[in-house]
């Protein structure tokens, strides 16, 4: 796969344009200081009246105006607000209102790969999606890195989408790091699938299981917190410095034989039976579909599940954690 960077991007385009940027959450804010600070003059953040972040935009001294003015005056419109809303929000304030010939940039493939949005044919279609959160994003491009960004073209009817794909990357900074061509599919695929069976979904519920496998049999709160819960950390700076076989070399011999035979027992074929079901799921439409179901009933199973969450054991012994951690006792 090719690596673009700065060199391979012209950032003149970007700053050539007028950008509107729906969405002042923690990858909308980002961006948005981003773009500033790489030279984008003509800048605005769309937000609804009476949204909590316009505060926050003014602050930052961004001009801030309605979605549907944004759509009318933009060459640009990127679309940061969540997945579940953005079908509601193109339809309601920016379909009508697009001028001809603009383009449309996306941060996540879920609206355009799943139909929830559906594009004029004139308008460029682009995707670019920094791999990481926007306090990431930020932050690096402060201290003169940035974040790995991956972009596509989903339609191009001017010619220049992706030229102006890879100007946007590169005033997000992405270009000091490393820009990557994928498509809006790959990328919310593969994306979706990662959220639910690996990170998000598989590896929290792993901590719990070992937490409550210990406790039940008699073992300390705390020690059960620091042998499933802290360690993670100390799992993943190791495979991102060193990958897996590299991770392995720097354990011990023991725990790399504890993995060795404990492995296989947990991530069974049975498991992986499930991980393809789930990404059958999510490529067959049905995972987008019950996220806008739920957003439309005011997420009954979210919100369930942040208060399962909140009320864990686990919970008041990470708090105990983290204040003696810090020096309390």
């Amino acid at each position: 796969m090719r690596v673009y960077r700065d060199a391979d991007a012209d950032l003149a385009l970007i700053r050539g344009k007028k950008v509107a940027i729906i969405g002042y959450g923690n990858q909308g804010r980002a961006q948005a200081l981003n773009l500033k600070d790489s030279g984008v003059a003509e800048l605005r953040i769309a937000l609804k009246a009476g949204s909590t972040r316009r505060a926050q935009a003014q602050a930052d001294r961004t001009a801030v105006v309605e979605p549907d003015e944004a759509a009318r005056w933009a060459d640009v419109i990127v679309i940061l607000t969540p997945d579940e809303h953005q079908g509601v929000l193109y339809d309601d304030y920016l379909k009508d209102n697009i001028k001809p010939g603009a383009a449309l940039i996306f941060a996540h493939g879920l609206a355009i790969r799943f139909g929830i949005i559906r594009p004029r044919s004139d308008l460029d279609v682009l995707l670019v999606a920094p791999k990481g959160p926007g306090t990431a994003l930020r932050n690096d491009y402060l201290a003169g890195s940035g974040l790995i960004t991956l972009f596509a073209v989903h339609q191009d009817p001017s010619g220049t989408g992706r030229a102006v794909a890879l100007s946007y990357a590169a005033a997000l900074g992405s270009g000091r790091k490393g820009i990557l061509e994928t498509s809006f599919a790959e990328e919310c695929e593969a994306d979706l699938f990662n959220e639910q069976a690996v990170l998000w979904g598989a590896i929290p519920e792993l901590i719990l299981a070992g937490y409550d496998t210990l406790t039940e049999a008699g073992f300390s709160p705390e020690i059960a917190y620091f042998e499933c819960l802290t360690e993670v950390k100390l799992l993943a700076d190791l495979l991102v410095e060193r990958g897996i076989a590299g991770m392995r070399e720097a354990i011990s011999n023991t725990a790399e034989y504890g993995a060795l035979i404990g492995g296989p027992r947990i991530v069974t074929d049975d498991t992986r039976r499930e991980m393809r079901r789930i990404l059958a799921e999510v490529r067959k439409g049905d995972f987008a579909q019950r996220l806008v179901a739920e957003a439309k009933q005011d997420y009954p199973g979210l919100r369930a599940a942040r208060s399962a969450s909140a009320t864990h054991p686990i919970e008041a012994v990470a708090a105990r954690m983290r204040a003696l951690a810090a020096g309390g006792t």
